[in-house]
């Protein structure tokens, strides 16, 4: 029969190993974080055949889970959606936690004639709201241009929207969401507007581009 002394230790040992073991499995189930996407069409997927599946901010994910990393990507696109829309349901949004942001507004602002102006305003808000929220959100917001048929003097202006907003705020920008995509029939449908499953694909890497160097500091 083992001697008081050495049942204690024993039983301490014991416990230890339990609470060792704990933390372990709690690490292990700890809450991936969040990477909402706010968007328009282009983030919602529009047009495709399976958007949950085919629209970026999925492919992100795929992308997420190959590396082994601990993040949900939401994909919080609304098809027609402006920077005025997201302003106005940016406060929705925030009821969950958001880690990181990928702000992908401002197209159909362009498309619409939007006063470069209103844009940085709206822009500005959406990020000033989630900050105010979650002081330690990582920003990133996703650049756009338009077609030279919105004239060059509004597609200049427009296009220096995102990198003045992107300083000023001081976020992580993606020069063009659409680089590459763009302007290019075969990676877009009839509209011409809207990427194909393929068109998507290209946006994902431009996005995890700028993404993954921040998921990897954060891990």
């Amino acid at each position: 029969m083992a001697s008081p002394s050495r049942a204690f230790l024993q039983m301490s040992r014991g416990i230890f190993c339990l609470i060792a073991m704990l933390f372990v499995s709690s690490a292990s189930a700890t809450e991936p974080r969040n990477i909402v996407f706010i968007g328009d069409s282009l983030t919602a997927g529009y047009g495709l055949d399976n958007p949950k599946a085919q629209a970026y901010p999925a492919l992100i994910q795929e992308k997420i889970d190959a590396a082994n990393l601990n993040y949900r990507a939401v994909n919080a696109g609304l098809s027609g959606d402006t920077t005025a829309g997201g302003l106005q349901r940016i406060n929705w949004l925030l009821s969950q936690k958001i880690d990181i942001l990928v702000v992908a507004l401002g197209g159909n602002d362009g498309l619409r004639g939007v006063s470069p102006k209103a844009t940085k305003s709206n822009l500005r808000g959406i990020i000033e709201k989630t900050r105010v929220k979650y002081p330690d959100v990582v920003i990133i917001l996703a650049g756009m241009q338009m077609p030279t048929n919105m004239g060059e003097s509004y597609r200049e202006s427009f296009r220096r929207i995102f990198p003045e907003v992107a300083q000023e705020k001081r976020c992580d920008l993606i020069p063009f969401l659409l680089d590459g995509v763009g302007g290019y029939p075969k990676f877009n449908q009839p509209d011409l507007i809207h990427p194909t499953a393929e068109g998507q694909q290209i946006m994902a890497q431009i996005v995890w581009l700028s993404l993954m160097p921040i998921l990897v500091e954060q891990r």
